[in-house]
């Protein structure tokens, strides 16, 4: 059973971190439901926030420390609609910290109905060659306590 199939039904994959997403026409096909592709997108949006409330300002890290995060894989179960106008949370959680990676588990819920579960890696890389690097030092202890332990 892989990580995501056992992530199924309510609570499934508990999330630390969530933003709020509203369904625009944009994000819809002719049906007025959510293009697939899409939900990567939210997905993006809420890791983004998730790592600013944890201090970590991508920007910076780019400019001071020349690393960049790249999603390198992404894994998602869909599991029932979205549709326009609805108000969706995704959530986050570090999953897994590695030396230059991180898996974050992810869902997406209407009120208490889960939508989609997945799980994103992304590794750190240096911003002009995209080789990859060390998550800073720095970086690493503010998500430390995401993990629930001390992973540095």
């Amino acid at each position: 059973m892989s990580e995501l199939q056992g992530a199924r039904g309510e609570g499934a994959v508990p999330t630390g971190f969530t933003w709020p997403v509203r369904v625009y026409w944009e994000d819809t096909d002719a049906g007025g439901v959510v293009y697939y592709a899409n939900y990567l997108k939210f997905l993006e949006r809420a890791r983004s926030e998730w790592l600013r409330a944890l201090g970590v300002e991508q920007p910076e890290l780019a400019e001071r420390e020349g690393v960049v995060f790249v999603v390198r894989r992404v894994e998602a179960e869909y599991l029932r609609p979205a549709r326009f106008d609805d108000e969706l949370a995704v959530g986050c959680r570090l999953a897994e910290v590695n030396r230059a990676s991180l898996a974050i588990a992810q869902d997406v819920r209407r009120g208490g109905e889960l939508l989609l579960t997945a799980r994103v890696k992304v590794v750190c890389v240096t911003r002009d060659a995209l080789r990859p690097a060390k998550i800073p030092a720095h970086v690493a202890r503010r998500l430390a306590p995401a993990l629930g332990e001390t992973a540095y």
